[in-house]
């Protein structure tokens, strides 16, 4: 398994923008399917966004569409999420994660986890 930790996360105001950061060790990252997932008060865990092991191809949950944008660094080990246009409805936890499948958007194919980071918000 890869060990993942989040980083970015913070407040701001509607309409703004935050990058977040997800950092992995190991040295097979590269072979990892990795994605974000997000979770809301009182919600389920839902799924974000997520990008093959190349970086070639990805997938967005309607929601995000347009406004995010995941890219990874495979020689430096880590993903990264751009969020842009924020809305006060992304408010959440998100999550990073990691799949040895070869390319997945199901939660349950998800075996590697990161903490979290705060994402809030304000209208």
């Amino acid at each position: 398994q890869v060990q993942l930790v989040e980083s970015g996360g913070g407040l701001v105001q509607a309409g703004g923008s935050l990058r977040l950061s997800c950092a992995a060790s190991g040295r097979t990252f590269s072979s990892y399917t990795t994605g974000w997932f997000r979770q809301a008060p009182g919600k389920e865990r839902e799924f974000v966004v997520v990008i093959s092991r190349s970086g070639r191809t990805t997938s967005y949950a309607d929601s995000v569409k347009g406004r995010f944008a995941i890219s990874r660094d495979n020689a430096n080990n880590t993903v990264y999420l751009q969020m842009n246009n924020l809305k006060p409805e992304d408010t959440a936890v998100y999550y990073c994660a990691a799949s040895p499948f070869s390319y997945t958007t199901r939660e349950q194919d998800f075996g590697s986890w990161g903490r979290g980071t705060q994402v809030t918000v304000s209208s």
